[in-house]
């Protein structure tokens, strides 16, 4: 499988300016002192270049090796933090690394690709989870979130990366875990079987458990699933009060994990890094367009969708030309014939803009349709007029970004950073762990410009 290393498509943090070599035979000068004065306070200074930090990261104390927690707040748009006091979640802003502007989420924005992405460094593609469900062109068989079957999963994720090298990891409900493939076996110690019911203070409390192990049991590496707030999003768009009360039981649930590690002495230890998979926007049938109304430029059978939204996907039977589907589709939407026609455009896959990686596998259908932000598509006309929230859209709309949070040994407390997409994380956390990762499209560079360098 040709992977791709993608610097240009994600924003880095770029060297600052180098200062001027300009020479003053007036600093002879200056008394020794206040040389060894302005010496010492440069020390303390810092700028978004990794080249300029003139200090190490700390090692930890009470750990025998570093550990990564990463934790998964589904549906946690980007603006979230904001809707109420998240004191906890502010904690870990003031004494960490964010990206300022949100965590960019692999197309389509839904949940399986994007933490498989996350755990992978892959975009769908590559990895196989192109969408939450979809049909194989070539067996005819059918994926759905609860499929564990290791011929869809490609790719090596962490919990498999460390394993594979000697450490233990854990993955705690994360989308993927349960596949057992190369060195990873799911061992229930360590992989419980996904089980929605289980409070979320059960879930912390067992994680930090983990850290009670002997030394050379405690996993160097946590993956930690939540379904909230992408579950009251779905029900009443991003901007409903019920949001506003996920977000706050979320905010005290990472209280929890953040009071069980200090409980333990090892919060300065651990690296966490808090995240979310994609955004959420409001949606409402009154922005929808019907596939029945295409015709006469042309039908578009039932059997032949894959998918309706946010991600339209079509695959016509072989002897249907899929570039004359595009063609008349394009025409019927643009007509004027078509209510909100000009909101959906449709595309042969690898017509696709290119920033979306998403022509590479056979398993993708050949005809996709982007939507406009906000926008749905059904097969049939009806006179339903409820509103709720989706997500899955282009990942270019900053309402389908989410957050990204670390703190750690190696993360600049207070330092912001530009966003970036979530296939850059896998190498991040295996430099952390300092383990060798397997090929993926994130950018080799990019650690460098986010961790303060190891000691």
């Amino acid at each position: 499988m040709a992977l791709e290393e993608d610097d240009s498509a994600v924003p880095l943090v770029c060297p600052a300016t180098a200062p001027s070599k300009r020479k003053y035979k007036s600093v002879l000068l200056i008394p020794l002192a206040l040389l060894l004065l302005l010496a010492a306070g440069a020390v303390f200074l810092s700028t978004d270049s990794p080249t300029l930090r003139t200090y190490a990261a700390r090692r930890p104390s009470k750990l025998s090796r570093p550990a990564v927690l990463l934790v998964s707040l589904d549906g946690f748009r980007f603006g979230y933090q904001f809707k109420t006091p998240t004191p906890n979640i502010h904690r870990l802003i003031a004494q960490g690394t964010e990206a300022e502007e949100g965590l960019i989420p692999v197309f389509p924005t839904a949940t399986f690709p994007n933490h498989y992405s996350i755990v992978t460094g892959l975009y769908p593609a590559y990895h196989g989870i192109i969408y939450n469900y979809f049909t194989d062109p070539v067996s005819g068989d059918q994926f759905t979130v609860a499929n564990h079957d290791p011929k869809w999963w490609l790719g090596e994720p962490l919990w498999e990366t460390v394993t594979s090298q000697g450490h233990n990891a854990a993955a705690y409900f994360w989308p993927g875990s349960e596949v057992v493939k190369g060195s990873w076996t799911c061992p229930p110690k360590f992989c419980p079987k996904y089980n929605e019911s289980v409070p979320f203070e059960e879930r912390v409390d067992t994680v930090l458990g983990y850290f009670d192990l002997p030394k050379d049991e405690i996993p160097s590496f946590v993956s930690l699933y939540f379904e909230d707030p992408d579950s009251q999003g779905h029900e009443v768009g991003p901007d409903d009060p019920q949001i506003t009360e996920a977000v706050a039981r979320m905010d005290r649930v990472i209280g929890r994990l953040i009071a069980g590690l200090e409980k333990r002495g090892i919060f300065d230890d651990v690296t966490m890094i808090l995240l979310g998979d994609h955004g959420m926007v409001s949606n409402c049938d009154a922005k929808q367009i019907f596939l029945d109304d295409l015709a006469p430029h042309i039908q578009i059978p039932e059997s032949w969708v894959q998918s309706y939204s946010p991600l339209l996907s079509i695959r016509p039977p072989e002897d249907v030309s899929s570039s004359e589907v595009v063609a008349k589709m394009n025409e019927a939407l643009s007509s004027g014939d078509v209510n909100n026609g000009k909101y959906l455009k449709v595309f042969l896959k690898e017509d696709l803009p290119s920033r979306l990686h998403y022509s590479a596998s056979y398993r993708i259908p050949p005809i996709i349709g982007l939507l406009a932000e906000g926008y749905k598509v059904s097969q049939t006309r009806t006179n339903s007029c409820e509103c709720g929230g989706a997500h899955g859209y282009d990942n270019s709309y900053f309402s389908m970004r989410t957050i990204f949070i670390a703190r750690g040994p190696q993360f600049e407390k207070g330092r912001k950073i530009p966003s970036f997409e979530n296939v850059q994380i896998y190498n991040l956390i295996t430099t952390i762990l300092k383990l060798k990762g397997a090929p993926n499209n994130g950018s080799a560079s990019f650690p460098n410009s986010v961790l303060i360098p190891s000691s």
